[in-house]
């Protein structure tokens, strides 16, 4: 593989503790980053006292990244990394298709979710909004704060064009950060989606005390079903079993410091799901996307039991033991 130049400038969108640690990233190697945020707390805090202290408190920032609350002061760096909710994304990317004059930029997609109006990738829904942007997918096992502590990870990098495959990968990799490129954008965000939804499941898994072994079998159910709906939407296997699919899987299904999994933890325990996210200052995609990813696989003609039960378990449908008694009721089969 060639190796590409960095892109000069970056603009990050999004605020939160993925976007500052991927700003972070930038801005350590030099690259001018701008990192644009709602919040008048999160911007006075990362430029006077290098700090996100609302969502990665005790995170030291490198003093070269300048946040800012004008889209359009983001919106004019020679690349975009795009770290809005999934939920939140489509509107903003009508601003920045305004700031930039439908220009053609670099815009790397690092939201992990599916719209859950429209059952929508977030490419599909950047080419519907901003057609003109260059895409590329950002997925892989990283929680934000040992990124932004320097701790070794490795993701995955998808576009379609390796030369802007390249460029990306030098402008984020670094001594503690090792991005591999692709060409399945389509495996990579399934991926980064769908692991969310399984996430929630082995939080329940492990609120309700049901076991390891329990927990075990789900991740690896969980990542059957992934795989037949990858294979059904034209994903890679290798793209799959890689770090955007089953590396994420495994991070996100096997540690309380997911925001998914946590949730499912507490709903494992009884809580409802209001009563969780009235505690939370951050976004856990997989509640929103889990009738996404449901919908999606009837729509493909797979079967996703897991996927279907957590969809269910979070609009109230049913209740944890009345899923845990259907799961283990399901006919006995061959493994597929």
């Amino acid at each position: 593989m060639n190796s590409g130049a960095p892109f000069q400038s970056v603009g990050v969108i999004g605020g939160g503790a993925w976007g500052t640690a991927l700003a972070s990233l930038c801005a350590a190697n030099g690259v001018a980053t701008t990192l644009w945020a709602r919040e008048d707390a999160v911007i006075r805090a990362i430029n006077e006292r290098h700090e996100n202290t609302e969502f990665l408190s005790g995170v030291p920032l490198p003093g070269s990244l300048k946040a800012a609350q004008s889209l359009g002061m983001a919106a004019s760096s020679e690349a975009i990394l795009f770290v809005v909710p999934a939920q939140f994304a489509r509107p903003v990317f009508a601003d920045l298709r305004e700031a930039t004059q439908a220009k053609p930029v670099p815009v790397a997609l690092c939201s992990k979710g599916i719209e859950q109006s429209t059952g929508m990738m977030m490419t599909e829904v950047l080419s519907a909004v901003w057609p003109e942007a260059e895409p590329a997918v950002l997925s892989g096992p990283s929680f934000a704060r040992d990124v932004a502590m320097g701790l070794p990870t490795a993701v995955t990098l998808a576009a379609g064009d390796p030369e802007l495959g390249a460029r990306w990968m030098a402008t984020i990799g670094g001594p503690h950060f090792r991005p591999y490129l692709s060409d399945d954008l389509t495996g990579a965000e399934l991926g980064g989606a769908v692991k969310n939804v399984l996430a929630i499941a082995a939080g329940v898994v492990v609120g309700r005390g049901l076991g390891e072994s329990a927990r075990a079998a789900l991740i690896a159910r969980g990542f059957a079903e992934f795989q037949r709906l990858g294979v059904a939407l034209g994903a890679k296997k290798e793209t799959m079993a890689g770090l955007s699919g089953l590396g994420d899987l495994i991070l996100t299904a096997s540690s309380p410091q997911s925001r998914n999994m946590s949730l499912g933890i507490e709903l494992g325990k009884g809580r409802t799901l209001d009563e969780i996210l009235s505690e939370r200052n951050t976004v856990s995609e997989g509640v929103a996307t889990a009738g996404a990813i449901h919908a999606l696989a009837e729509k493909a003609g797979v079967e996703a039991p897991v996927c279907e039960a957590v969809a269910a378990l979070v609009s109230g449908a049913k209740s944890v033991d009345e899923i845990i008694a259907a799961l283990m009721a399901r006919p006995l089969r061959s493994e597929t």
